[in-house]
């Protein structure tokens, strides 16, 4: 089979993917969620979402407004719209939307 190369890798990979998805409820199943782990369930999210929000807000250059007025506003959008609904996906998907069709459309 010519496609051998492409299907193997695949299958191993998915193979790692399904076991590591799998791994701490096979190793945990039974026993008492540790603290550690109940902490780092509520404080990562937060952590995560703030260091996207570093990293891509790390090139804006000051030195024109198309430079940083597409990402200042979409920014403030996807607070306002997580603060007005509670939907994180909702804010994170419009704010892309809006900023590409800034990008794209309005400050080019």
């Amino acid at each position: 089979m010519p496609y051998k190369e492409i299907i193997i890798p695949i299958m191993i990979m998915s193979a790692v993917t399904i076991f590591l998805r799998y791994a701490p409820f096979l190793l945990l199943s039974g026993k008492k969620t540790p603290k550690i782990i109940k902490y780092l369930g509520l404080v990562l999210p937060y952590a995560i979402m703030g260091m996207l929000v570093v990293y891509c807000l790390k090139d804006i250059s000051f030195t024109s407004v198309k430079g940083f007025m597409p990402e200042l506003i979409a920014g403030a959008a996807v607070a306002a719209s997580y603060i007005w609904k509670k939907n994180t996906l909702l804010s994170i998907v419009g704010g892309t939307i809006l900023y590409m069709i800034l990008v794209q459309f309005v400050f080019v």
